[in-house]
């Protein structure tokens, strides 16, 4: 566990957190201090839940460290019990609580509560969120579902989706369709939807598809060995992962492989003339393990990209994410440092980033077009619009969410090219106006305003003795957005190692042939 501004993964507890929201039926009551009680803010305002999370603290001070903390949270859990009436609570320590030892799970067994308990132990200091959903809804699972008859018409249950996942609630709605074309319903959506009556009737089931290894593998394991149901190992996110998964179904239930591929509009952009822009472009993906070996199989297979880097910050995904990595011919980032991520975005100038809210904080300050693929991601990620990931309708929505920041980047591109003609310098006023563009008024004079380089960085190696002559930066600016940083700082480099202090055109074109050998 470290300190930082910004951290890719909770401690495992919000792991914990995210199944709970996600359920009916079932309450979580966590040993924890006055400052961990933070469940309110991620689930109602990023998420915008219209209910508050079915968490209830025990909130203890440093004052009561000296007193019997143990009585504390057996008053939560009868509490909690009183008021909410769940179906099961699950009880767990926060990573502070976790320092004083209590047992939360040995307290909440001595009172014989009328519902089961089940304990939940979560190493917050060698673990993070990822790892507590999935262990989380592993002993949900292991404590409730039990054998039952199968039931008539062929069944699935679909593994993984939580609260705070990103776009789980239309992914679910969207894999719900694509299996009820083949004829499969489906028995129980769990841990998203699920009440604890629900996950004890998920042996009704033939098979399981594993939505999301991250939050829901632990659990697919386990039904697998004790309750006989294979599980689906292919994620449908892409058109050709989906239809991978619908023959993946096909071949587990014997039922005929069946998709309705009518509604996909990637094709009719692909044979569009607009569509060459894309190809080639240099891309680089980071997120969880899931999405970014999904979205770079898309990239390369799918939209014609180049995929020049990936990684993953959730290290149960490693050695997946790593093998990937070299099957592209490079190495793979693995690592929970947005710090790290950064200086490797920094380093490759990708054209466009795929990534994380993170990331795309990173693309805004290096001026590089950034598309969200993964969680974690804040309020604007929620969409009120049916906007899934799997699926057909899937692959179309991750169509317009990629495509959308590079044509935007080619305006821009676009409008830095034309800066200084007649009709787009920032004096000329819009556009639309014409030969009636509105004179400036006397107050804020007459002289166009000077436009900001997006790409230029104050820490630039060699700016403060480097002179740019007004042609050397014309030239600059004609460099497309997304590379221009790099052009200056090299270019300042080149000079400073020279000894040269003014740089004109001739010093630019010199950097650049030095930088290309």
């Amino acid at each position: 566990m470290k300190l930082t501004v910004w951290t890719y993964e909770g401690p495992p507890h919000v792991g914990a957190m995210r199944v709970a929201t996600g359920m009916t039926g079932l309450h979580y009551v966590l040993h924890a201090p006055q400052g961990d009680t933070y469940a309110d803010l991620l689930f109602t305002m990023i998420e915008r839940r219209n209910h508050r999370p079915p968490v209830t603290y025990t909130t203890f001070q440093a004052r009561d460290l000296g007193s019997d903390t143990a009585n504390l949270f057996k008053s939560a859990c009868q509490d909690a019990y009183d008021r909410f009436q769940p179906q099961a609570l699950i009880v767990g320590a926060s990573c502070t609580a976790e320092l004083i030892q209590d047992d939360p799970g040995g307290m909440a067994e001595t009172m014989d509560l009328p519902i089961p308990v089940i304990p939940l132990d979560l190493p917050s200091y060698q673990r993070k969120e990822n790892y507590g959903a999935d262990e989380t809804f592993f002993q949900i699972v292991r404590a409730l579902a039990k054998k039952v008859d199968r039931s008539a018409q062929i069944s699935c249950n679909l593994l993984g989706p939580t609260a705070l996942g990103f776009r789980h609630r239309d992914d679910i709605t969207e894999l719900t369709s694509v299996l009820s074309d083949m004829g499969i319903s489906v028995n129980v959506v769990a841990p998203m939807t699920a009440s604890p009556s629900d996950i004890a009737r998920m042996g009704a089931a033939h098979f399981n598809v594993l939505m999301y290894p991250e939050t829901g593998e632990a659990a697919a394991r386990w039904l697998e060995r004790e309750l006989d149901q294979p599980f689906t190992k292919t994620v449908p996110i892409g058109v050709g992962a989906t239809r991978d998964f619908v023959t993946e179904v096909a071949a587990i239930t014997g039922v005929a492989p069946y998709l309705d591929d009518s509604r996909l509009r990637l094709p009719w952009y692909s044979k569009s003339v607009d569509s060459t822009y894309l190809t080639g472009k240099r891309v680089f993906v980071f997120g969880d393990g899931t999405h970014v070996r999904a979205a770079a199989r898309i990239a390369r297979d799918e939209m014609g990209f180049e995929v020049v880097g990936l990684g993953c910050y959730n290290r149960e995904m490693a050695r997946d994410i790593r093998r990937l990595a070299k099957d592209f011919g490079f190495e793979a980032l693995i690592t929970d440092d947005y710090l790290e991520v950064e200086r490797a975005i920094e380093a490759l100038q990708p054209e466009m980033i795929l990534g994380t809210q993170m990331e795309r904080h990173i693309g805004k300050r290096l001026g590089i077009p950034c598309a969200v693929v993964s969680a974690p991601v804040h309020v604007q990620d929620f969409p009120a619009r049916y906007s899934p990931q799997m699926g057909i309708e899937g692959a179309n929505v991750i169509f317009d969410t990629w495509v959308h920041p590079l044509v935007m980047g080619l305006e821009e591109h676009l409008l830095h090219m034309f800066r200084d003609d007649f009709e787009f310098h920032d004096a000329a006023g819009p556009s639309h106006h014409g030969g009636h563009t509105p004179a400036p008024s006397a107050d804020a004079g007459t002289a166009p305003l000077p436009s900001r380089d997006i790409s230029e960085d104050p820490k630039s190696p060699g700016g403060a003795d480097v002179i740019w002559l007004d042609a050397a930066e014309r030239e600059l600016k004609k460099i497309p957005f997304f590379v221009r940083g790099k052009a200056r700082r090299n270019t300042e480099v080149f000079a400073a190692q020279r000894g040269v202090h003014e740089i004109s055109v001739d010093t630019l074109y010199e950097a650049k042939a030095h930088y290309a050998r």
